[in-house]
């Protein structure tokens, strides 16, 4: 017998209309590349679902992978056997456990018993050769069983995928991203609706130490596995910071600091051809993210501006970093750009006028360019390659 991977797409896929091709060939050309070099041979297909025959060492490395990769909402390792149940049930032999229940899912009408009948028979046997309870709800181990015309496929050890749309189905997006728990996290939420992200990071490097630089770049090491194709554009923000210290009122700086960043990644969208911004604000949460302020920060944008942890509480954001694996990176200590200079009473009701009077006397193109001008844009690819990196010239992107 043959050990194979079975992956099941996303049941949401299932919910689209006429586009529903599109949805599924980019969610099976992602799996595909999610188990890239490990000697995967694509054996069946079915509209929500792929078989592969996979070499029995490549099986915790393609686990791993498979928990990470959007559009999945589930996969197995699973045994091939003919389609009787005496062949069923030499497979089903050999293991230990104190309950259990048999699922089986009849595509081949012609067999001759019914889904519940085989549910029964084989259930029977298992019982009768382990003593283990039968529990529908909750049990130790769930085998699976699907009858295909002239096959049978047994899963024997089944592991949920992270759900979610496959990427790029859903537009492109430009994503702040900085040092601390929550930014990652709603980039990641936006991945998960199927749009490809792409990362912006402010950093004030060379006026303070790189390690933010190297904590973005280990958060964007962390987020491409979700995406298999990921950009980082690294930002110097000092210079621009320079100046709002010199023309703007001590407890507004944060708040033009945040309007300035909004109009840089515009810029950095509009070459990326995306269509819109996203920032990990949660309402509340710290004095730049009343609503107020964020009414003045937003002023500063022309292109919608996403914020899918808004409703979040902080407990809730910690929880969900953990999950995705971005929470021991974001915890790591660094130097942000909107502690440097901040003041000690930051305003949290923002006058848009104040706002407006400061940055008038702003050289607003001349610092967008400058910030653009001596980014460096990283890109990275998963599985397998290192990344690639450029420093943005005076005339555009490398």
């Amino acid at each position: 017998m043959e050990t194979l991977l079975l992956v099941n797409l996303f049941h949401e896929l299932a919910l689209k209309g006429k586009n529903r091709p599109l949805f599924l060939k980019r969610a099976k050309a992602h799996v595909a590349r999610a188990l890239k070099g490990l000697g995967a041979a694509l054996q069946g297909e079915w509209p929500m679902a792929l078989l592969f025959r996979l070499p029995e060492e490549a099986w915790p490395e393609a686990r791993a992978r498979l928990q990470d990769t959007l559009g999945v909402e589930g996969f197995a390792r699973a045994l091939r056997t003919p389609a009787d149940l005496e062949a069923l049930k030499a497979a089903l032999k050999g293991e230990a456990f104190q309950s259990f229940r048999i699922t089986a899912k009849r595509s081949d009408k012609a067999f001759p018993l019914t889904s519940p009948e085989v549910e029964r028979l084989l259930g029977a046997f298992v019982q009768e050769r382990t003593g283990a309870e039968v529990r529908l709800r909750g049990a130790e181990r769930e085998f699976v069983v699907r009858l295909l015309p002239g096959a049978a496929l047994l899963e024997v050890e089944r592991h949920p995928g992270p759900g979610g749309l496959p990427p790029g189905v859903s537009g492109r997006v430009v994503a702040l991203l900085s040092g601390g728990i929550d930014s990652p996290v709603a980039a990641y939420r936006l991945m998960r609706r199927g749009a490809e992200v792409v990362l912006v990071h402010f950093h004030p490097f060379p006026l303070l130490s790189g390690a933010s630089r190297e904590k973005a770049k280990a958060l964007a090491e962390r987020l491409v596995r979700f995406q298999h194709r990921l950009r980082l554009h690294l930002v110097p923000f000092s210079e621009v910071q320079r100046h709002i210290l010199v023309e703007a009122p001590a407890a507004y700086r944060v708040v033009l600091y945040r309007r300035y960043m909004l109009r840089i990644a515009e810029a950095i969208a509009r070459e990326e051809g995306a269509l819109a911004l996203c920032t990990g604000d949660s309402l509340g949460q710290v004095a730049s993210q009343t609503l107020e302020n964020l009414h003045a920060v937003n002023q500063a944008a022309t292109l919608p501006v996403f914020r899918p942890l808004i409703g979040w509480d902080k407990q809730e954001v910690m929880a969900e970093a953990k999950r995705i694996g971005t929470y021991e990176t974001s915890i790591l200590p660094d130097e942000e750009c909107c502690t440097l200079f901040a003041p000690r009473h930051p305003v949290t009701r923002a006058d848009l006028g104040v706002v407006l009077k400061a940055e008038a006397r702003l050289p607003a193109e001349e610092l967008v360019a400058l910030a653009l001008r001596e980014r460096e844009v990283l890109t990275y690819a998963w599985p397998g390659r290192k990344p690639q990196g450029v420093f943005i010239m005076e005339h555009g992107p490398a």
